[in-house]
């Protein structure tokens, strides 16, 4: 029996009988994590409150063994709030929804329990952080964050240099099967010719070029965030069911 302490983010929850709840938290330390909440649905509880999605959290976990991750669900035992993001999110449609697609997002980019993940865990924590605070416009946040777990997680996509033979852009053709930008020789069929101005503004999102992304007309955001939407639908095989709700 082993107790272990992290702080993480609280991604989703789950009811589990009359009274508990599965927290799955994504880890600094110990990347995605389902934990059995005991009593966290009674009206009274305050432990309940420090462990609903979007809550950055200290959290202490029980395990029956010398791992956290074994053949049992651990037992979440005792949280501390660092950072109740929720507050700053859920109260806005355009930043719930965004948040959300965060949510869904890290889960699905650490999908083996136990492996840290600590760049999608930081990721993360400055994603909802920029949300909460309302900085930029929310699916721009969103947007940059799905650019950012793609680039940490080998998937980077090329906005300007070819991605297939690396001739030196502007590149106008893209295409999300070949990795972003293509030259005319190296072009694909199903590859698209976004606007010039929309593939800046990824750029500018991947970078963290805020002030060319602010300034950004609504058609080019809504142009960014169908290729974005693409790209991530190709490299995860399946689209995010959150992303429908986003409001561009």
């Amino acid at each position: 029996m082993s107790l272990f302490r992290d702080d993480g983010v609280v991604l989703r929850t789950q009811k589990l009988g009359e009274a508990d709840r599965i927290i799955t938290i994504l880890t600094r330390g110990h990347g995605r994590v389902r934990a059995v909440a005991r009593g966290v649905r009674r009206t009274k509880s305050k432990f309940g409150a420090r462990l609903e999605p979007f809550s950055h959290v200290d959290v202490q976990f029980f395990a029956r063994g010398s791992e956290l991750i074994g053949r049992g669900l651990p037992l979440c035992t005792q949280s501390e709030t660092i950072a109740p993001y929720g507050g700053g999110i859920v109260s806005d449609y355009g930043r719930y929804t965004a948040g959300t697609a965060m949510l869904e997002t890290a889960e699905r980019f650490t999908d083996h329990e136990g492996e840290p993940a600590v760049q999608q865990y930081l990721l993360l924590v400055g994603g909802l952080r920029t949300l909460a605070r309302a900085e930029h416009a929310p699916n721009l946040i969103l947007d940059a964050f799905l650019l950012r777990s793609l680039a940490v997680n080998g998937y980077a996509p090329s906005f300007d240099d070819c991605a297939r033979c690396g001739m030196p852009g502007p590149n106008r053709f893209f295409s999300v099967a070949a990795g972003g930008a293509v030259c005319g020789d190296c072009r694909v069929p199903g590859s698209v010719v976004p606007s010039a101005e929309a593939l800046q503004l990824l750029s500018a999102l991947l970078t963290g070029d805020w002030e060319t992304a602010d300034a950004s007309e609504a058609r080019h955001v809504r142009e960014g965030s169908g290729l974005v939407s693409a790209y991530l639908h190709w490299h995860l095989e399946r689209g995010l069911r959150s992303l429908r709700y986003v409001e561009n």
